[in-house]
């Protein structure tokens, strides 16, 4: 097998990988990249979980189901009349399925573009050599590659129940959440974070009866606690039905006959014992590093006990010129955390110092409300014994929010008391995912509440209800 030789390899073409691969070649690197994901077809489907099961298709769903509640439930306040509504739902998998592939093709269009080499297949380690490492490639056409530089970006996989394996029909990952050809007339989650609500969300909103089962006391436990009350009160009048401090003490499923589906038995936080039978249980618990395959031990390189890679805060591994970025290693499992240190890592291979703040990283639950935040929270802020202000300014006050007929949430600004400068920003509403942009952009510069309160915003706009927020922490609102 002839060696291909390369200055830079990557492992994995998810949001960490394929961004380091284009930012390395962009700097003047020969790059190659490494990913296994596949199509319905068979061919390469790069974009790692995020664009094939996760973040994009998710997405695509959401925005399927939010036009069908407010076909079925608002239109009307606009005077729209519809008729009888149904819905067609393997059509709108296909439209899902057509969103994600137009996103795996516009990453092989930019590995083009940027004079990045793509090999569709599974990477591993083979051995260290003179001046870098040798890596395989298993996929319909074996290569052997050689690199003075490896980055490895396998990202992760879904934690599964011990003793309950998924089986994408009945115990559904992320992935068979994606992937349903009709609506369960009854489906449970356990889990109640990012993927546990938006998938909730999606079949709640087309007619299915959710269960959300949580094991923690608190509902979104890293939420603000303020922003947290405010999002449950809106998913208990949708109809989400989310019991939390459960256990979960066993779950059964059938797969044949009329009583076809999962039994799952757990207790309350009241200890009282219940047994929920269901269409389609969604186990969203987590996920997990995923190292399997990479042949880690063949090179020494060091993992930690969950299976991490383990990494310093320049994303170095124990191995000389082998880095590691995303969810394969320590910090938030988020896609943008991920691309900013891919971009890291290929600038520090070219001797630049650029530095990837994770206080500064948002966060975002794409439910209807929307809920986005960065920085740290009220509670956080408590227990560091910080002396902050805080000022919240509700959408029921914002002009455009009112003309959208979407009034529910606020936005919520913390600023130091002494230096006034903005420690966290918590928005539950609409748009919050685009609002939150501009609190991230404040942290980074060390704005203070003041600064973003003498901004100009555009009227009408939903970021007036962030400027007001911030005219609030000095208790000066204008509109409320």
């Amino acid at each position: 097998m002839a060696e291909l030789k390369f200055d830079v390899v990557v492992i994995g073409a998810g949001p960490g990988g394929y961004i380091a691969a284009i930012r390395a070649a962009q700097l003047g690197y020969q790059v190659a990249c490494i990913d296994d994901w596949k199509n319905s077809q068979g061919g390469a489907a790069p974009g790692g979980t995020c664009t094939n099961v996760g973040c994009i298709p998710s997405k695509a769903l959401l925005q399927s189901s939010e036009y069908y509640e407010q076909a079925q439930h608002h239109f009307g306040e606009h005077g729209i009349s519809t008729g009888k509504l149904s819905i067609d739902v393997p059509k709108m998998i296909a439209r899902k399925d057509a969103v994600v592939k137009q996103n795996n093709d516009g990453i092989l269009y930019l590995f083009k573009k940027n004079k990045v080499r793509f090999f569709h297949g599974r990477g591993s380690f083979v051995r260290a050599v003179e001046g870098g490492y040798e890596i395989r490639v298993q996929g319909a056409e074996d290569h052997l590659l050689q690199a003075q530089q490896v980055v490895v970006a396998t990202g992760s996989a879904p934690r599964a129940l011990p003793g309950v394996p998924f089986d994408e029909e009945y115990v559904l990952s992320n992935t068979g959440a994606l992937q349903l050809s009709s609506v369960p007339k009854r489906l449970a989650l356990i889990g109640s974070g990012v993927i546990g609500l938006e998938m909730g969300s999606v079949w709640r909103r087309l007619g299915a009866e959710v269960t959300i089962l949580e094991a923690m006391p608190t509902f979104l436990a890293a939420v603000d606690e303020q922003i947290a009350r405010e999002a449950r009160k809106a998913f208990d009048k949708q109809g989400l039905k989310i019991e939390l401090g459960v256990k979960v003490g066993g779950v059964q499923v059938q797969r044949k006959g009329r009583s076809a589906g999962v039994s799952i038995a757990y207790t309350d936080a009241s200890g009282q014992a219940h047994e929920l039978a269901v269409d389609r249980l969604i186990v969203s618990i987590g996920r997990v590093p995923y190292t399997a395959g990479l042949n880690a031990e063949a090179v020494g390189l060091a993992l930690d006990e969950r299976g991490a890679i383990v990494v310093d805060e320049w994303c170095r591994t124990n191995l000389p010129g082998v880095w590691a970025v995303g969810d394969v290693v320590r910090g938030p499992m988020l896609a943008h955390k991920a691309e900013e240190e891919g971009v890291a890592v290929a600038e520090r291979m070219a001797g630049q110092l650029p530095q990837v703040h994770f206080n500064t990283i948002p966060w975002v639950i794409y439910t209807s409300p929307e809920i986005a935040w960065v920085g740290r929270t009220e509670q956080q802020l408590k227990a560091e014994g910080v002396d902050y202000k805080v000022g919240t300014f509700p959408f029921l006050a914002n002009g455009r929010a009112r003309a959208m007929g979407d009034t529910t949430g606020m936005v919520k600004m913390l600023a130091d008391a002494k230096t006034d400068e903005v420690l966290g920003v918590h928005i539950i509403g609409p748009m919050a995912s685009e609002l939150i942009a501009e609190a991230v952009m404040a942290m980074e510069f060390h704005a203070s509440s003041e600064d973003i309160a003498r901004i100009c915003h555009a009227h009408p706009s939903l970021s007036e209800a962030t400027k007001e927020a911030a005219l609030a922490v000095d208790k000066r609102t204008l509109n409320f």
